[in-house]
């Protein structure tokens, strides 16, 4: 439960500190006296989004502090900022600065937006006045039917959203395949022309390089057996060449050789030299024999170039692109070829998922039902306790869809009659502000016997009510307070009276600024406030004696 909650420098408050009980804490105060700024303020501490026009004028930031007690078995493993705390408590800080920064922490870790209100969805639920518009909301209804049950239909929900998923996957890739087989059949015949006509050429990897470099020796065959020519007979056919120069060098170190170690290593160098420019001659003359000058030879080799450079600018400049492209052509076609057995499969696959998912679906709309007619049972009960006569709430399914989503099937929603001979009409259109609230009412008294938050906070939920009502409201939220703590900003006495803690704002203010401050009320300064709610301004003796009745007879309820 809230045990504390401090604030500094926020909106019209300059400093203020309150400590809140157990049971049922009632917050009063006149139109205006800042109720709404202290609801603002609980609102960022749990996580809501900051404003830096909150912060007060002339201050750097706005510091708003909870501390909040754990309950005994609070889950701590997905909470290090609480694992790490030997305390029961937890305490949360938020600070908004002038710049528009904000910092959050809990037990002076910094936190995340989403970590914060992560941990206080679990310890605290606060309702405002518009807060019941989310029963207008259709999309919510089916979540509270859901969560009514929760321990039978969330694990449920869970396994048709997983096999939604796969379903969906499934079905996305047979869609996938059907369109991919129409593109494919609308190109199928330029498809095998293509691979017809690689397969035609059938190109060798660098193939193209070597065609060039055959066609410039043809091309330039005269020029290059010339240049031959002449390298060979330098080196072996003149009677100066190379060969001859160093085989007389040879000749006449060989009569020397016998003199010095030196002089035959010589002799035995140039004769190496000698023996290799031979070799080198003879590669020379094989190399010009060779080159031979045909017409035939060249226009094979234009025409074989020309087709392969044809091929390579289609398909993305190289042979080796070509051959890509001939090898993705290859599996595409046999896809294609398989893509009756393909459709045949993925179908059977999605028939069998779609089966298996409304087998599911059929279940959770089964204990849909029972969870909606349970939930209309104990609404009805409730609303009766709420002094809302003759009035029918019920649940509506749609039947008309069977579209199948990760939720299944359904649609449903909230239809209510609410005097009698009226027929029942949807929730949004017919209740008004009062019965909204008491209609929100009753589902957080239904629905909080099961979520097990440990602080409800109500903003003036008694929006709309009052008399016999009032005091029948009252004595809900009493009832309520029984097993959690309940924060109720309230402008009805009858409320007010109920409460084990009373909580006064007032709002003063001097020539520089304007101060909301907040008070703890003893007995006498209750029967004085709740007398002020009866009366107005003028309390006397008469409506201070009505106001203690008021709260005697509230103290009998709660007992």
């Amino acid at each position: 439960m809230i045990r504390n909650i401090a604030i500094h420098d926020f909106a019209t408050i300059e400093r203020l500190d309150m400590e809140l009980s157990e049971g049922l804490c009632v917050i009063t105060g006149e139109t205006g006296a800042g109720k709404s700024v202290i609801i603002e303020a609980i609102s960022l501490a749990l996580g809501s989004r900051a404003d830096s026009a909150m912060v007060r004028s002339g201050k750097e930031k706005a510091i708003i502090q909870m501390i909040i007690e754990l309950p005994e078995h609070f889950p701590r493993d997905d909470a290090p900022y609480l694992r790490a705390s030997d305390d029961s408590e937890a305490i949360l800080t938020r600070e908004i600065s002038v710049n528009g920064k904000s910092t959050a922490r809990i037990n002076g870790m910094i936190v995340t937006l989403s970590q914060l209100s992560s941990l206080t969805s679990k310890l605290v639920d606060i309702h405002g006045q518009y807060d019941h518009q989310s029963l207008f909301k259709t999309e919510k209804h089916l979540e509270l039917i859901d969560f009514y049950h929760a321990p039978i239909i969330l694990p449920l929900k869970e396994k048709i959203a997983a096999n939604w998923k796969s379903y969906k996957a499934s079905r996305d890739k047979l869609a996938d395949l059907l369109k991919r087989e129409e593109e494919a059949r609308r190109r199928l015949d330029f498809m095998r022309y293509e691979l017809a006509e690689i397969r035609q050429i059938d190109p060798k990897p660098d193939e193209d390089v070597i065609l060039r470099e055959r066609l410039a020796i043809l091309q330039n065959s005269g020029y290059i057996f010339e240049k031959l020519t002449v390298a060979r007979d330098a080196l072996y056919d003149d009677r100066l060449s190379a060969l001859s120069g160093l085989g007389n060098a040879m000749r006449a170190l060989q009569d020397i050789s016998e003199y010095s170690k030196d002089l035959d290593d010589i002799r035995n160098t140039i004769s190496d030299c000698y023996y290799a420019i031979e070799d080198l001659a003879g590669t020379i003359r094989a190399k010009a024999e060779h080159i031979g000058f045909s017409h035939e030879s060249l226009d094979e080799t234009i025409s074989r170039l020309d087709k392969i450079e044809n091929l390579t600018s289609k398909h993305g400049g190289s042979v080796v692109t070509v051959l890509n492209h001939r090898d993705r052509l290859e599996r595409e076609l046999e896809d294609i070829e398989n893509v009756d057995t393909l459709k045949t499969e993925l179908s059977s696959v999605v028939s069998e998922q779609e089966t298996a998912l409304r087998t599911l679906c059929k279940t959770l709309t089964a204990l849909r039902k029972e969870a909606a007619s349970d939930l209309e049972t104990k609404v009805n009960d409730e609303l009766l306790r709420l002094n809302f006569n003759n009035a029918h709430f019920s649940v509506v399914f749609d039947e008309s869809s069977d579209i199948i989503s990760q939720n299944g099937v359904d649609s449903v929603e909230f239809y209510i009659s609410t005097n009698a001979g009226q027929p029942s009409l949807p929730l949004a259109k017919v209740a008004s502000g009062g019965e909204m609230s008491r209609m929100m009412l009753a589902f957080k008294a239904i629905i909080g016997d099961f979520d097990n938050i440990p602080t409800m906070i109500f903003d003036e939920i008694d929006s709309g009510i009052s008399g016999v009502t009032a005091s029948i409201v009252g004595k809900k939220l009493l009832a309520m307070a029984e097993k959690r703590q309940i924060v109720c900003v309230t402008h009805l006495p009858q409320i007010a009276a109920c409460g084990r803690t009373h909580l006064m704002i007032a709002k003063s203010s001097d020539d520089s600024a304007t101060y909301t401050s907040i008070t703890t009320l003893n007995d006498d300064e209750r029967a004085i406030e709740i007398a002020r709610l009866l009366s107005g301004a003028n309390v006397t003796e008469t409506t201070l004696k009505n106001a203690r009745e008021l709260i005697s007879l509230s103290n009998v309820s709660r007992s």
